[in-house]
């Protein structure tokens, strides 16, 4: 063991890949500095000048307090500046908690008291033996110990400002306290869910904690799904923001197991089966703001996973101003879903907004004098005023058996989830051309494509063209972050490369990443939208069996924008970047 090793007990160590670039994490430029004080290093990295430094240590002899604590005290240096040069001094990383993305999983290996009274905590895993441990005093040798007994883990530090660990444990506690399940009865959805009385063992402490601050977490960075995906040896966790997945966590192998069962027990499924998979529903209240979450459990290879869809009230009230629609694109829609009676088609692949944008629909479409009927699998969110059902196969009860009672129930309005089939596709139809107006959507790529879709399900071509008045095709575009984003020009040469006609140079934005945005430069996201109205000629050509290639081009003759085309306006518009148009209409 060499001399700076032995003066910390040997824990200190840099992070293992020094090349290797992570967020918020600085390696050290020099080894241990045995030599020197931290108020020398504070003077070498130009924090202060030599002069300032020299009173600091004067006034030290008499106030009883080493120097750079002085000098933070004073505001001569910051938190921050004073963890950096803490680490140059011992040469360690120093970490950057606010950019930094912390492991759930590590960091509740450690209790909270026990991060309080070290000023310490474990933020993520450099192996699976082995946290990386950030604190502000690097040189307490027993709080390395501690956490190493208490997790059975080796601890690597890095430094960290002494407000930021206090922030995080704060944040910590909150994500912990911030979850409270409550139960959802499935025969009885109406009702209003009840907290649950659950019995917590202290073996099972650590595990709940884990479970509820990844959810609290997730449901704070408005992630829409939570993976647990079990690996070797161990389980890795994954957000779903903005429509791209992140590494969140990896929780340790002794826990895995415990983790997926107590995810069974909050949406009540059988913990004892593991050979087939389980879907479950849970309401919780993260900040007094209602959740739910539809949980879905498979078995792998590599042992069981589990999926978590967030399904927050807050996200339910979107207008179509704030999903993006605007101009021609938004004037046909509307036209077409105020009508009396009519079909309106939003086609798109899993996960494109279809959902929310008909929902958008029926909000403006909602008043007293309108009897509106849904019939979806499941129902997302609940609209006061409108008369939800939920699919149950097991009962019997699927698209095309609940629309026919709906038919029944004299509905002015009905939004059928999904036509899947073709007998779904035939009544829809049929209830379109006898009095209703009829919103539903379907798997295709663009709008031209919904024609050709329906008479593939059997829907003959003239009944389609009568009934069917307005497709839109849609995707989902994450949106610039507002605080980094940066000006920038995209070539002709680079238009022409991806496909799109340019006559000149395009001024647009492109991400840059912030705090605020996780490092990503992206924050939310935006509808992009292909508008086809079914003029007449679009009929006439839909009943002689048009190719859909040809109903494109006259469709875009008629004023329709593809999808790439809104992108493009949207780029211009400083809303989100040509790389994520090109990604999302690729």
């Amino acid at each position: 063991m060499t001399m700076e090793a032995r003066e910390l007990g040997g824990h200190l160590r840099p992070v293992p890949d020094p090349g290797q670039s992570v967020p918020g994490l600085t390696h050290p430029r020099s080894r241990v500095r045995s030599g020197d004080f931290v108020t020398d290093v504070v003077v070498d990295l130009g924090f202060v000048d030599d002069q300032r430094a020299r009173q600091a240590i004067e006034e030290a002899r008499t106030a009883g307090k080493p120097p750079e604590r002085l000098l933070l005290e004073q505001g001569a240096i910051t938190g921050d500046q004073l963890s950096r040069a803490t680490a140059e001094r011992y040469g360690l990383d120093h970490i950057d908690l606010t950019v930094y993305p912390v492991d759930m999983a590590a960091a509740n290996l450690v209790s909270v008291d026990t991060m309080r009274r070290y000023r310490a905590l474990p933020v993520g895993f450099i192996s699976k033996q082995t946290l990386l441990v950030a604190m502000a005093d690097p040189s307490n040798v027993l709080a390395v110990d501690d956490i190493q007994m208490a997790t059975g883990l080796d601890c690597l530090v890095a430094v960290a400002a002494d407000e930021d660990i206090e922030a995080l444990i704060g944040r910590l506690k909150t994500l912990q306290s911030a979850v409270t399940e409550t139960v959802t009865d499935e025969a009885e959805d109406e009702d209003p869910a009840e907290v649950a009385d659950m019995q917590v063992t202290a073996e099972d402490a650590p595990v709940i904690k884990l479970v509820y601050s990844i959810l609290g977490q997730a449901v704070g960075e408005g992630a829409s799904d939570i993976h647990f995906e079990a690996a070797d040896g161990e389980m890795r966790v994954r957000f779903r923001v903005d429509g791209v997945l992140r590494e969140a966590a990896h929780v340790p192998r002794r826990m895995v197991s415990a983790v997926i069962s107590r995810v069974k027990i909050m949406s009540d499924l059988n913990i004892a089966e593991k050979r087939v998979p389980q879907d479950g529903r849970v309401s919780v209240a993260v900040e007094d703001r209602r959740v739910d979450l539809r949980i879905t459990t498979l078995p792998t290879q590599r042992g069981e996973g589990a999926t978590i869809r967030i399904l927050d009230m807050q996200n339910a009230q979107r207008s179509l101003d704030e999903l993006g629609m605007d101009g021609i694109a938004r004037e046909r829609f509307e036209a077409a879903f105020r009508q009396a009676y009519g079909a309106v088609l939003v086609t798109g692949p899993t996960g494109s907004g279809k959902s929310t944008t008909l929902y958008a629909s029926l909000q403006s479409l909602n008043s007293v004098e309108k009897k509106i009927i849904t019939i979806e699998d499941p129902v997302e969110y609940r609209l006061e005023g409108v008369n939800q059902i939920n699919v149950n196969r097991k009962a019997g009860l699927d698209f095309a058996t609940g629309l026919r009672s709906i038919l029944r129930a004299d509905p002015d309005i009905v939004m059928v989830g999904e036509i899947r089939d073709g007998e779904t596709a035939r009544i829809a139809i049929e209830a379109a051309l006898t009095g209703h107006m009829m919103l539903s959507t379907l798997h295709t790529n663009d709008a031209p494509g919904a024609i050709t879709r329906l008479t593939k399900m059997g829907i003959e071509p003239f009944l389609t063209a009568s009934a069917v008045d307005c497709v839109v095709a849609q995707r989902l575009a994450r949106k610039l972050c507002m605080h980094c984003k940066r000006r920038t020009i995209v070539p002709v040469s680079a238009l022409a490369d991806a496909g799109v006609r340019g006559a000149a140079d395009l001024e647009a934005y492109q991400p840059l990443g912030c705090p605020r945005c996780n490092g990503s430069g992206y924050k939310g996201r935006i509808g992009i939208y292909s508008v086809m109205a079914m003029s007449e000629r679009i009929k006439e050509m839909a009943v002689g069996s048009a190719h859909e290639a040809e109903i494109a081009t006259v469709a875009r003759q008629e004023g329709m924008w593809t999808l790439r085309e809104d992108g493009l306006n949207k780029v211009r518009a400083g809303l989100t970047s040509m790389e994520e148009v090109l990604r999302v209409t690729a």
